[in-house]
């Protein structure tokens, strides 16, 4: 198995999730009110999941391994738009979550506000998505010797083993200082 192969894989659950997203935001349009909850989980998923994990493999391996190449001028260019997509990712899950604090706090304004940043991010991982996979991914194996590749696919497995415990680990902490 090629590297990119996990990594597709998790692109087919994002894809999944996103479709699942977006009918909450459908049902958070019509009925002009938010359920914390589903907010709460579709953050969840994508700073975990689609960030974190994800992108986490893209950028601490793939990215990092691929700088060390002499890439053609069209796949570095698509690489540092990547990243930047990924910034742009991050800092609109974290305008989603500010918006939601706000709602829960009373301001009935941030409704709007949270179904187009639900709506930004459900529209922009698609097209983000379809960039890996059909332009990046296949001309980047290129690159790598099947040694390289094999090291970079058991790196990923890895990096998954350890994002359990990351997690875990980050939850304790904001737990025990609860109420402080």
């Amino acid at each position: 198995m090629k590297p990119i192969g996990p990594l597709m894989w998790e692109h087919r659950l994002i894809e999944k999730m996103l479709i699942a997203m977006m009918k909450h935001v459908d049902e958070i349009e019509k009925s002009k009110k938010v359920n914390p909850v589903v907010i709460d989980l579709a953050v969840d998923f994508v700073r975990m999941y689609a960030d974190r994990t994800h992108h986490g493999k893209e950028e601490e391996i793939l990215f990092r391994d691929l700088a060390k190449k002499d890439l053609a001028p069209d796949l570095q260019k698509t690489m540092q738009e990547l990243l930047d997509e990924h910034v742009w990712g991050r800092k609109t899950t974290a305008a989603l979550v500010a918006a939601k604090e706000k709602y829960l706090q009373g301001d009935e304004n941030k409704l709007a506000e949270i179904i187009d940043l639900a709506r930004q991010l459900g529209n922009f991982y698609p097209r983000h998505i379809e960039k890996e996979d059909k332009h990046f991914f296949y001309p980047c194996q290129e690159y790598f010797s099947l040694d390289e590749q094999n090291k970079m696919l058991a790196e990923f497995w890895e990096f998954d083993r350890k994002m359990i415990h990351e997690k875990y680990n980050r939850i304790y902490e904001e737990y025990k200082n609860l109420g402080k």
